[in-house]
């Protein structure tokens, strides 16, 4: 199971904070429906070449202050 919960309201700013942390990556790359959050982390972690670990904080990270645009 997922160490995060993202609400598909919620991710629309996490998936501006990291297009912004990691500028290669496109809206269609990040395609998330609520509820698979395991099959997002997987797909970051190949995507910007992290361990899940890192992934799982960098989501965490953006979560914790949605109104701050920085990760």
């Amino acid at each position: 199971m997922a160490e995060v919960t993202i609400s598909n309201k919620d991710w629309e700013r996490v998936k501006i904070k990291l297009q912004r942390k990691y500028n290669h990556l496109t809206d269609q790359q990040l395609n998330y429906t609520e509820g698979q959050e395991e099959a997002l982390i997987n797909t970051i972690m190949q995507l910007v070449n992290r361990k899940r670990e890192y992934v799982v904080f960098t989501l965490q990270k953006a979560l914790a202050n949605m109104d701050n645009n920085r990760l």
